[in-house]
Parts: C-alpha cells; sequence; structure tokens
C-alpha cells in the first residue's frame, strides 16, 4: 500500500504542478513551491517503509518544489525561479512563526486537540530552521547549475533548445545530493540512531533519483505548453 500511494503520489504532485502552470502561468508554479515548502516539512516527520526502505515522507513534495525552478529556469527566467525560492522560504517562515504561536494559547476545558498540536509542531521548528537553511542553499544551487549546464550544453551542442534532459537531470540530481545530507542531518541528529540517520539519507537520495529522472518527461511537457501557448488559460 505504501509503493502504491508514493507512486501516486509522484503523478498527482507532479500533474497538480503541470496543471497550475497550465491554468495560471508562472504565479501557479511559484504558489505550489510555496505550498510543497510547507508541507513537506510537515510530512518529513513521518517515516514509513516502502521499497524496501526506511523513509520520510515529504520527499515527493521536496522533488517538486526543483521541478518547478527548473521549469521557471527553462521557460520564464532565472529571476523567477528564484523568486520562487525566497517566496518557498517566506512561507516556510511564516508557518514558523504561526504554528509556535498556537502553542502559547491557553486552550479551553472543552478543547481536545492541543494536546496532540503541542507534541507535533513542539518538534516542528527545529525541522523548519534545517529545512529554511538548505531549502535556500540546494534551491539557489539548483537554479545555479541549470543555468550552468544550459551555457555548456548551447556551446557544445550549438542549440539552445538542445541538452534540456542533461541540465535537469544534472542540476537536479547535485543540488537533491546537498538537499538529503544537510537536511538528514540537522533535521534528524540526535532524534535518530547513526544507522537510521544512514538508512533515511540514502532511501531519500534513491527516492529524488527516481524522481529526477520522472521530472523530465515534465520538464519537457512544461516547454510544450509554453512554446504552444497553453500557459495562464485562465488569466487571458
Amino acid at each position: 500500500m505504501n509503493e502504491l500511494l508514493l507512486l501516486f503520489s509522484v503523478v498527482f504532485i507532479f500533474g497538480a504542478a503541470l496543471l497550475s502552470y497550465h491554468l495560471f502561468g508562472k504565479a501557479g508554479l511559484i504558489v505550489v513551491s510555496a505550498c510543497a515548502s510547507i508541507l513537506a516539512n510537515i510530512e518529513a516527520c513521518i517515516l514509513i517503509d516502502a521499497f524496501g526502505m526506511e523513509q520520510t515522507l515529504g520527499n515527493v513534495l521536496f522533488a517538486v518544489t526543483f521541478l518547478v525552478t527548473d521549469i521557471l529556469s527553462e521557460n520564464e527566467s532565472k529571476r523567477d525561479a528564484h523568486l520562487a525560492v525566497w517566496l518557498g522560504v517566506f512561507a516556510s517562515a511564516f508557518f514558523l512563526v504561526l504554528n509556535q504561536s498556537w502553542l502559547m494559547y491557553t486552550p479551553s476545558p472543552n478543547d481536545y486537540v492541543m494536546p496532540a498540536v503541542q507534541i507535533f509542531f513542539g518538534s516542528t521548528p527545529r525541522l523548519l530552521l534545517a529545512s529554511l537553511s538548505v531549502y535556500a542553499l540546494s534551491q539557489a544551487f539548483d537554479v545555479w547549475l541549470y543555468h550552468r549546464w544550459w551555457a555548456w550544453s548551447e556551446k557544445h551542442l550549438g542549440n539552445k533548445r538542445a541538452g534540456l534532459w542533461l541540465r535537469n537531470t544534472g542540476s537536479t540530481l547535485v543540488s537533491q545530493l546537498i538537499n538529503t545530507v544537510l537536511f538528514t542531518v540537522l533535521a534528524f541528529w540526535g532524534t535518530y540512531d547513526f544507522p537510521t540517520i544512514v538508512s533515511i539519507c540514502a532511501s531519500s537520495y534513491v527516492i529524488f533519483i527516481v524522481t529526477s529522472l520522472l521530472d523530465t518527461p515534465a520538464v519537457y511537457l512544461a516547454r510544450h505548453l509554453k512554446e504552444s501557448g497553453k500557459i495562464g488559460r485562465l488569466l487571458k
């Protein structure tokens, strides 16, 4: 069941990003990225077993943020890709301050939700702070590396459109490695033992390798939609 749910998540989340781009243009992609940056940190608190590996949820949501920046880099501009990164950071910081303020309220005697909220969001600050720093670093690096690969492919292939698979996969795999190692260590060091941390790190990167290969067709489809004039349909 876990395996089927993960496969469904990849199709649903990547599909939702493309649909949002089709309907709302680059603004839709940026909204998806901001939402994913928040929700991924909630999902990352949950450990599951799938495909023979122990892993945290949230990997696919983290992956879609890299898909968003790659589509924006390819179809829009480097500035738009950076805008998605920093709005994701802002959204996560906003969510962090807000959920910590919930813990300061004195609940009503009839309340039954606050104990669960205190347990869950009491551990969130470390995850979100780790995510904020790692997300900003790895995403900014991804945008930079994407355009470096693009300059290289254009020079050697003689065509600006050629080599999309190379710059998409190459930038994402390296950036995801940085993201995986730094986030796992900062978020879970001292919470889980070392073998579990290594297992989480390895399984997360395996998932990212798979999602990086799967998001390349999504970037090609996004470029086709852009060139066909099918972006931002609800805004026209």
